[in-house]
């Protein structure tokens, strides 16, 4: 073959010395049907650019045919990555429908059109040499006036047209940054709307146009951070998604409408265009049929894109009164996990508000929550659901009124038995429900004290975990048990205070110094919140016998806790509030009239001394 392809080569350049179209012909066909990597040994550039130059439209069609073919090799690539060539190939791309002239001639002009777009697509295929040249020479103001040609026709050679018009368009933008932005400025996004908008009066007839359409918005999305389009534009892509019934082409529309939802403004643009539901009403006609990876990963697309649209404030108050708030609680009645999943998140995105999280609580929607969570709260079941249930229970439960509701209704008892999972997303869910439930709820803070399972699995995440957020959860779980557990106390009562579960707390070993270790959190909020749970024990243990307050202080002690306080000092004392200044202050005044020897363990950390460095200190001293 090597040897025929010698005869081919040798031939073609005869046929150029005597710019013979004849003799050229048969020959450019040859190449271009022959295997591409037979010619990369060549250099066929000069030839075919000197053909290129001959009047005749016959050969001018199957030289741009023949270099696309051998351009789909990257060593040609490189080859035809010169300005001359490059631009001999865009002065003779026009748009069809300039050329005009009858029906032969048409058919010419679209044949030219479309074998100079292979060729040029292939050449500045994954090529930035060639993408700049085309920059430069303003090349690119040619590809994109092609988008001009009305193409409304199911002629075979004008979908080719339609697929290698946007395809060459596609592999130019694919460059740069600075491409993109040049494509925008030239316009592109409008012309692309202009086709799109067309569209519109019959989206399954034009199917081959929108799937080449699409692709190009998606690489400027890509290419471009911060790209968005014209609220016209997006109600054009939202309106195909409803008519459409190609899952390629709905899918390209969920991709673009789920970069656009990143702003809140298209978010509530969306809402209003009723998107939401349109994506509810397809996916309920065909979750039946959507039994496969394909198939599923559209689904899981589009129930993203509502879950998207909710996390916007705006378009969540305006939804909140249309009817998708009964559609996504219908989905927790859902045999289908991706439905399920999407209606627990939206109820969750929805109970962003106090107004919700009430209405939500008394419509008995927290019911069908638990009762969901109860069927899955094993170390089995699913961690993206647990995780959707978790947060929604979370949002629902943080209102004051509504605690006492859901503790009724059995959150803790479900809730509990997922401490034996150890996935920390999951985790970290878990702790902060925990955490909202328990917020002025003192029994139940007291009663959590005492569950020895709890408190350990607590410590043990506090001083293992590699996850901070669970790190962080677990201290400050702990924290507010003892803070709600201590308000049960009441002053005017003969009976002392049940501080059972705040023994039981100190008792379990790592627990006090998890507290104390919370003293040096990067967070002021926590340090805050240690204080005052350390204070409360510190309380607590010296109003009973020497020998338990003698216990608590060498517990203390063990766990450094005048390196920690040297530490928040040193740290912190300069952006320390007056509040966590005030705590500080209550903390080391109990702990100074404690043992003789948690009272030289702070002198041998000098924290007499530090506490006189920070400022805000200083000046309500001086005032």
């Amino acid at each position: 073959m090597e040897a025929g392809m010698d005869e081919i080569i040798a031939g073609l350049k005869n046929a150029t010395l005597e710019k013979s179209s004849e003799r050229a012909l048969p020959l450019l066909k040859q190449l271009s049907d022959a295997e591409t990597n037979l010619c990369d040994k060549y250099d066929i550039k000069n030839d075919l650019l000197e053909l290129l130059q001959l009047p005749d439209p016959g050969v001018q069609i199957q030289v741009a045919r023949c270099i696309a073919e051998v351009a789909k090799t990257e060593h040609q690539r490189t080859k035809f990555s010169k300005e001359d060539i490059i631009r001999r190939l865009t002065e003779l791309l026009q748009s069809p429908a300039a050329q005009g002239g009858g029906n032969a001639t048409d058919r010419a002009a679209l044949e030219l059109a479309t074998q100079i777009c292979r060729a040029l697509g292939n050449i500045c295929y994954a090529n930035d040499e060639a993408r700049n040249i085309i920059k430069e020479l303003g090349a690119d103001e040619r590809f994109f006036a092609l988008l001009d040609y009305d193409v409304d026709t199911d002629d075979e050679d004008r979908e080719q047209f339609v697929r290698v018009r946007c395809g060459l368009i596609s592999n130019y933008l694919l460059g740069s940054d600075e491409i993109a932005e040049r494509a925008v400025e030239l316009k592109l996004i409008d012309r692309l709307e202009r086709i799109l908008t067309r569209c519109l009066c019959d989206v399954d007839r034009h199917e081959e146009l929108l799937l080449s359409i699409l692709p190009p918005l998606s690489i400027l999305t890509e290419q471009i951070s911060d790209l968005y389009f014209a609220p016209s534009l997006n109600k054009t892509i939202a309106q195909i998604l409803a008519k459409c019934t190609n899952p390629d082409i709905a899918e390209s529309c969920l991709a673009l409408l789920h970069y656009e939802a990143q702003n809140d403004d298209v978010k509530l643009l969306l809402a209003e265009e009723g998107l939401c539901e349109t994506i509810y009403q397809l996916l309920e006609k065909y979750k039946t049929f959507a039994n496969t990876d394909e198939a599923r990963v559209l689904m899981k697309l589009a129930c993203d894109l509502i879950v998207l649209i909710l996390t916007g404030d705006k378009s969540m108050h305006y939804l909140y009164s249309t009817p998708l708030l009964k559609c996504m609680e219908d989905w927790l009645d859902s045999s289908d996990v991706e439905l399920l999943t999407t209606g627990v998140l939206a109820l969750g995105n929805f109970a962003r508000t106090d107004s919700h999280c009430i209405h939500m609580v008394e419509n008995k929607i927290m019911h069908k929550l638990l009762a969901i969570l109860a069927k899955n709260n094993g170390t089995e079941h699913q961690m993206t659901l647990q995780h959707a249930l978790l947060s929604t229970l979370k949002n629902l439960v943080i209102p004051k009124p509504n605690k006492a509701a859901v503790i009724e209704a059995g959150l803790v008892d479900i809730i509990l038995p997922m401490l034996e999972i150890h996935q920390a997303p999951v985790v970290f869910k878990l702790l902060g429900t925990l955490r909202m439930t328990v917020d002025g709820q003192e029994n139940l803070a007291s009663q959590l004290l005492q569950n020895e399972k709890l408190v350990k699995q607590l410590v043990h995440w506090s001083q293992t975990s590699e996850f901070t957020g669970v790190l962080g959860e677990s201290l400050r779980l702990m924290a507010w048990l003892i803070k709600h557990a201590y308000q049960q106390r009441d002053s005017s009562a003969k009976a002392p205070m049940d501080d059972t579960g705040l023994r039981k707390f100190v008792a379990i070993e790592g627990a006090v110094a998890s507290m104390v270790g919370m003293l040096a959190s990067t967070h002021l909020v926590m340090q805050n919140e240690a204080l005052i749970a350390l204070s409360i024990l510190t309380t607590l243990y010296h109003s009973k016998a020497a020998t338990e307050s003698n216990t608590l202080d060498e517990l203390l002690v063990q766990a450094d806790v005048g390196a920690k306080l040297a530490e928040q000092i040193t740290l912190n004392g300069e952006s320390m509030t007056k509040e966590l200044v005030e705590n500080l202050q209550t903390f080391v005044k109990l702990l100074r009239s404690s043992s003789d020897a948690l009272v030289a363990h702070l002198r041998q950390h000098n924290i007499e001394e530090l506490l006189k460095t920070i400022p805000s200190l200083v000046e309500y001293c001086t005032l």
